[in-house]
């Protein structure tokens, strides 16, 4: 494809209009979008209103007058359509680790006579660390982690929760979490997906798909601002027996009744727990709002043309990088990545070419897809000066082997 070519796609593209949206700097390519979300212009004027005058002038009393009381379920009830579920089933608390941690333990409470929590090896990180902790803390609950390609086969009668990724954050890789979720329910397990690459990437249909709970952060494709807090989900079916390990004052039936005994408030309202971060959450209800008018089923459908024009040009001018997402867009979410045995000094050579994708290590350049704000224009630009870098061997200059410490 020429570069003209992709400017023609650009200019027939139906969602070009979402871009404008968007604070970008001029003459970046922002392809990190995955790992954390640009800037939507509402967020800035929000922000403001939210420190100088909700904060700065009402004081206290924007609890009530801005109802700010409301804001975790008022998102929470925002982000619900783009994850496909109904709005008293989300609810905006904590980080996504807390959040993990929380529905492991809630639903072990829900299957005590079962003792595996059942996960993969090369899940992110976090997710493993939390059930690690969560099994060690939960008497008579044990942490089974199996390679990727032997979950379905590992879950059992002994199975009482299932926890998955649903899109792999190195290779982008997703499951299906419909079959995997029947699976397990035909077992009689219980599973917690974690959504943090799938919410506002790809379409999601929890509920007609029997998901159990979720959890998912909010400033990867949601766009909520750096450590924007996360999300739970919880299926009504499950809203009358679960509990939550925190039992903080902001999930009980009646925070300012100030009551010395705790009666869980209803639904998932009570995985809630401390004081929500206001500021922070209001910044997130501008980026889900950046979603409005938008379909997530027109929206991964850009995002898998982005993703041919990127594999095509990268196969076709960049031949010493190995794709290692999925080829089928049906197994894979809104990303795209690539092995290298120099990954790192061709990220940072890329990012001081003013086109910003991550390294993973070992040795993955990951590049995230948000079609509300990239263009196919962009993805041209982008590999022509990831050609130049390699072609040129520029990524070899000392300066780009320094490690930071974000990568």
């Amino acid at each position: 494809m020429t570069r003209e070519e992709a400017r023609a796609l650009d200019a027939a593209d139906p969602l070009r209009s979402f871009r404008e949206r968007f604070r970008l700097p001029e003459g970046v390519i922002y392809l990190d979008g995955n790992s954390l979300g640009a800037l939507p212009e509402a967020t800035v004027a929000r922000q403001r209103d939210a420190v100088e005058r909700q904060w700065g002038e009402q004081l206290i009393a924007s609890w009530n007058c801005e109802n700010w009381i409301d804001a975790p379920a008022r998102i929470g009830a925002r982000i619900a359509p783009l994850i496909g579920a109904a709005p008293h089933e989300v609810v905006v608390s904590d980080s996504t680790s807390v959040n993990l941690f929380k529905a492991i333990a809630g639903a072990a409470a829900l299957r005590t006579e079962r003792i595996i929590l059942l996960t993969e090896l090369g899940n992110f990180p976090s997710d493993l660390y939390v059930a690690d902790g969560a099994a060690a803390m939960i008497a008579g609950l044990t942490l089974r982690a199996v390679p990727p390609g032997e979950v379905e086969a590992a879950i059992g009668d002994d199975t009482a929760i299932l926890l998955l990724t649903h899109v792999h954050y190195k290779t982008g890789r997703r499951r299906d979490l419909a079959s995997l979720t029947a699976r397990a329910h035909a077992a009689g397990a219980l599973v917690v997906w974690d959504l943090s690459h799938s919410a506002g990437a790809v379409p999601l249909a929890l509920s007609a798909d029997r998901a159990d709970l979720a959890v998912g952060c909010g400033y990867k494709f949601l766009n909520g601002g750096p450590g924007a807090p996360a999300f739970i989900y919880a299926a009504e079916r499950h809203h009358a027996q679960l509990r939550s390990p925190l039992q903080g004052w902001f999930g009980h039936s009646a925070p300012f009744e100030f009551r010395d005994d705790y009666a869980p408030a209803a639904g998932v309202q009570r995985f809630a727990c401390g004081t929500p971060p206001i500021l922070s959450l209001l910044a997130l209800e501008a980026g889900v709002e950046s979603f409005d008018g938008a379909c997530m089923v027109e929206l991964f459908a850009k995002s898998t043309r982005l993703f041919d024009l990127f594999a095509g040009e990268v196969e076709r001018r960049c031949p010493e990088l190995a794709l290692v997402s999925p080829h089928n867009s049906d197994e894979r979410g809104s990303q795209i990545s690539f092995a290298h045995p120099n990954a790192y000094e061709i990220c940072q050579a890329l990012i001081a070419a003013r086109v910003i994708g991550d390294f993973r290590a070992p040795d993955i350049l990951r590049f995230g897809l948000t079609p509300l704000y990239l263009g196919f224009e962009d993805i041209w630009i982008a590999v022509d000066r990831l050609a130049a870098i390699l072609a040129q061997q520029s990524w070899r200059e000392p300066r780009f082997a320094v490690r930071a410490k974000v990568t």
